[in-house]
């Protein structure tokens, strides 16, 4: 299994460099986040206030979550960084960019406000960027994509932040060369490298 793995994450390194190549971009600014074997740990997707506390006591070493989608889930997150006295956490603002009612994920008009809850009133996080989950399709213009690279404008405009500082995570295993191409600094692409996840079958 090692071997196919080892396979796969040398194809998806020469697909990364091609996808910014093509945009003339720098390779090395592009992370690739294959869990579980990295690393670095990153919580991604939707997290529920209630789950903050066992999550940062089982995951000692949680480098980042991708998904503060609420600034009650962002000061939740702060006061327990804070009690367990471990150093700020790195968060990415979760933006709802394809308005589908299924993901979660503050709308695009309200990033901003958000953004500024997290870096002014939570002092115990460290704000690192904006996140999506695009739509499945992208046969299209991936206007998800675009959304997302405004909202980081909008921000960085508004709290004098370079962009090069701040993250985009966008892309998974099905759209991640686009992402790429579009401004992503993440991309998401653990079933490529190591398959498939298997989910139990219910009864």
């Amino acid at each position: 299994m090692e071997g196919v793995a080892v396979t796969a994450l040398r194809s998806v390194t020469k697909r990364v460099f091609q996808a910014a190549e093509k945009a003339g971009r720098d390779a090395n600014r592009v992370r690739v986040v294959a869990l579980p074997e990295d690393i670095e740990w990153h919580f991604i997707g939707h997290l529920q206030t209630n789950k903050v506390k066992s999550l940062l006591a089982t995951v000692p070493h949680l480098a980042m979550v991708e998904g503060v989608d609420s600034a009650k889930l962002a000061s939740h997150l702060d006061r327990a960084v804070s009690a367990i006295g471990r150093k700020p956490l790195k968060v990415l603002v979760q933006v709802n960019t394809s308005g589908e009612t299924t993901k979660s994920g503050v709308e695009p008009p309200a990033c901003l406000d958000l953004v500024k809850h997290v870096k002014l009133g939570c002092p115990n996080l460290e704000f690192c960027g904006l996140m999506t989950i695009g739509m499945p399709d992208y046969t299209s213009t991936p206007e998800n994509f675009k959304t997302l690279s405004s909202c980081r404008a909008t921000v960085c405009k508004a709290l004098g932040i370079a962009e090069d500082k701040c993250e985009l995570s966008m892309g998974m295993s099905g759209d991640f060369e686009k992402a790429i191409e579009m401004g992503s600094t993440n991309v998401r692409i653990g079933s490529t490298i190591f398959g498939p996840r298997e989910y139990p079958k219910t009864q």
